[in-house]
């Protein structure tokens, strides 16, 4: 297991699952994203283009300032770290929710932050079609995301791939995990396990399970 390891994918795709899992197994550090308590949250979800600029700013603060403190204070104990985001998910989704202009000014703000964090060992990119996020969504049954279209999933999809796409210098390992059931197939955790824990090269490994 690396000693930083992200786990990402669109909304729905079993991130904070599977990062608890893994850090479970491995004795790792856990970072969860903390999004419960923003306000901003569920009103961009009634008002995507009023509340999307405040909304996205709010979450790079927040991720920053969590990502560093785990960052600037490790635990010795743990050394390894297991995190449900990484602080590109910022820009993943400012660029597909924000207009032109405010997207420049936010990749200021953004640009700034991102120098000041390690990239990770690795990324786990849980690859899932919009439509089985969209049954995970509605099956934890959060009020504020039922809202949320297979459109809008694709188009952060794309944005995820783009951003991969773009930045070789990552170590990515892309899982394709819609027929994959981590919680209740042992066997499913067990090719996870046994697949993160391989070593890989910078680029993009795709696996099919």
């Amino acid at each position: 297991m690396n000693n930083y390891t992200v786990i990402e994918g669109i909304i729905g795709a079993g991130k904070t699952t599977l990062a608890h899992l893994l850090s479970e197994q491995h004795n790792a550090q856990l970072v969860l994203e903390e999004f419960a308590d923003n306000a901003f949250l569920p009103k961009f979800y009634e008002e995507p283009k009023r509340y999307a600029f405040p909304l996205e700013l709010s979450f790079l603060s927040e991720r920053f300032a969590q990502l560093k403190s785990v960052f600037q204070s490790p635990d010795l104990f743990q050394p390894k770290v297991i995190a449900d985001y990484f602080l590109p998910k910022c820009q993943v989704f400012a660029k597909n929710n924000l207009e032109e202009d405010e997207y420049k000014l936010f990749l200021r703000l953004y640009e700034i932050m991102e120098n000041a964090l390690p990239q990770p060992d690795l990324l786990v990119y849980l690859y899932i079609s919009p439509e089985q996020a969209l049954q995970n969504i509605k099956k934890r049954g959060r009020a504020y995301e039922q809202s949320i279209t297979e459109t809008y999933l694709e188009n952060i999809q794309q944005q995820y791939l783009s951003f991969i796409q773009q930045h070789p210098e990552l170590t990515v390992l892309m899982i394709s995990s819609d027929k994959l059931d981590f919680v209740e197939r042992k066997e499913d955790l067990l090719f996870l396990n046994e697949t993160i824990a391989n070593s890989y090269a910078p680029g993009i490994h795709r696996v099919e399970p």
